[in-house]
């Protein structure tokens, strides 16, 4: 009888083993299809217990069902769905349009499979082992799952079209020929990426994805000491969030995760370089207890990353750098002790309108994250904190950050300049406190009037000088531009002229700090 005979005929063709007769029957009613033996060692499909003919079908007959397969029996739909079998030969399915609803549990495939340019349903394979995942730009109208799967190949969805939902919860994937665990640049899923507690052992591709809902590595484990990135996801969307945070069992905070019978709680970690950059994100970009492991020379790349907000609070990479450069965040949630110290810390450009600080984050240690941003003096990022603690009624602490950004200037100045600094610093603290002023103007006005009521200078010229005031001579010198009628009419020798100099400059410089504290201030209102 040949293949196309039997089909049509809803009968079964000469040439099917045993296996694949009720493989066949059970594809026609629908139902599931098992030849689990109850031996839990035995019917592991990682494990390295071998599986005989009876548990075996050719992946021929298997494509022969999906692509072209007999009619459903009466009152019933067709469907594969197996569990505990083994699949020899290459399963190709490159092309073709699936219509059965496909359902594979604890399958063993000894060939890659093949699914470029497939389109399906939808398509699950849980628990199953699995060398390869070919599937280029897939189509799927609903889910395709793969939890708890394990690909010793790598697993290739480039420029897939996930309809709803992608799940590769629980998976163990190792890398490709080129280094890629996952390679899913330019795949589109509808709704949610969901890959908690993932185990990659290579690069996950993320280039220029797209997810409609929210992307969870929850408690995934991404190991990649091969090459520079273990997450290389630039222009990423997200319309909701992306979660690196942890996932495991008896948390309530931990929803939608499929963990394993026993699994403990656990971390996301990360061993090697991510890159998000030009990552736009709907919601939020979530670090809750994150673990980085970089070198010297990787990154948490974050360049030009827009989100409503950034949960920076992970572990402190002890090596590598975080680099927020041009990224743009309404709210940053962070603490203390979730940043890099300095020169391992790059904030140029980088926006954000509100701090949520998670535990305490006092300001001594606020201008000291942004002095590690700065391994070179840049007002950029003191200007930004200040307007945010000023937009918050935090006035004192804005001005406290300003006359921080001052003092770090001053590092960069020439020596002269330098010490123009350190005077209006001890003086005013550079305007941003001009009560100080009125304080070092009594001084000086205090000490003036005593020393020169021992001095009774001579006149200029005799009848045409007011009688001799030293208090008021003082506050002459002290005062710029205001004339009080005393000073021009005394003739002063030796140190008396220094004193005098030394006054008129000193009036200069309380005089020029006020005014640019009071023109910042104007400036700010």
């Amino acid at each position: 009888m040949t293949e196309g005979a039997g089909r049509r005929a809803g009968e079964l063709p000469d040439d099917l083993t045993a296996a694949e007769a009720g493989m066949w029957q059970a594809f026609r009613s629908g139902s599931v299809y098992d030849l689990r033996t109850g031996d839990t060692v035995a019917d592991d499909p990682h494990g390295g217990h071998p599986w005989g003919p009876e548990r075996t079908v050719r992946a021929r007959i298997v494509c022969w069902l999906l692509l072209d397969g007999p009619p459903a029996l009466a009152g019933r739909v067709s469907s594969l769905k197996l569990v505990g079998v083994q699949i020899s030969g290459t399963m190709d399915l490159a092309g073709g349009t699936v219509v059965p609803y496909v359902e594979l549990q604890a399958c063993r495939f000894e060939h890659e499979v093949l699914l470029p340019e497939a389109r399906f349903t939808t398509a699950r394979l849980v628990d199953c082992s699995v060398p390869r995942l070919e599937a280029a730009r897939l189509h799927t109208e609903g889910d395709l799952h793969l939890p708890r799967c394990r690909f010793l190949g790598g697993v290739r969805l480039t420029d897939a079209r996930i309809g709803t939902d992608l799940l590769l919860n629980q998976a163990i994937v190792h890398r490709d020929r080129s280094g890629r665990s996952i390679a899913a640049d330019g795949m589109t899923v509808g709704q949610d990426l969901q890959a908690e507690m993932l185990e990659s052992y290579g690069e996950v591709s993320l280039r220029g994805a797209q997810v409609g809902v929210s992307l969870s590595l929850r408690g995934a484990r991404l190991l990649n000491p091969y090459t520079r990135h273990a997450l290389n996801a630039p222009q990423l969307t997200v319309e909701r969030t992306l979660y690196l945070t942890p996932a495991g069992l008896g948390s309530p905070l931990l929803r939608g995760t499929t963990p394993a019978q026993g699994t403990r709680i656990q971390r996301f970690e990360c061993e090697g370089g991510v890159r998000l950059d030009d990552g736009r994100f709907g919601d939020a970009v979530d670090f809750e207890q994150a673990r980085f492991t970089l070198t010297d020379d990787q990154e948490l790349s974050l360049r030009r990353v827009q989100a409503p907000e950034l949960r920076f609070l992970g572990e402190r990479p002890a090596r590598g750098r975080v680099v927020l450069s041009g990224a743009r965040i309404v709210n940053l949630m962070d603490r203390a002790d979730s940043w890099p110290g300095p020169g391992r810390l790059h904030m140029g450009g980088f926006s954000y309108e509100n701090l949520v600080p998670r535990g305490p984050f006092p300001l001594e240690k606020r201008l000291r994250w942004v002095a590690a941003a700065t391994a070179e003096y840049n007002p950029e990022p003191y200007e930004r904190l200040a307007a945010v603690l000023r937009a918050g009624g935090e006035d004192e602490d804005a001005r406290e950050v300003l006359l921080a950004k001052q003092r770090r200037r001053r590092e960069s100045l020439p020596l002269a300049a330098k010490l123009v600094g350190y005077a209006q610093d001890w003086t005013v603290a550079y305007g941003y406190r001009p009560g100080r002023a009125a304080v070092w103007m009594a001084v000086l006005w205090a000490a003036g009037s005593f020393a020169f009521a021992h001095a009774e200078p001579p006149p200029l010229k005799n009848g045409e000088h007011p009688d001799w005031n030293p208090a008021l001579f003082a506050l002459d010198l002290l005062l710029p531009v205001i004339d009080l009628g005393q000073v021009g009419f005394w003739q002063l020798r030796d140190g008396w002229q220094w004193l005098a100099a030394a006054m008129v400059l000193l009036g200069w410089i309380l005089a020029t700090t006020v005014a640019a504290g009071a023109t910042r201030l104007l400036r700010r209102s």
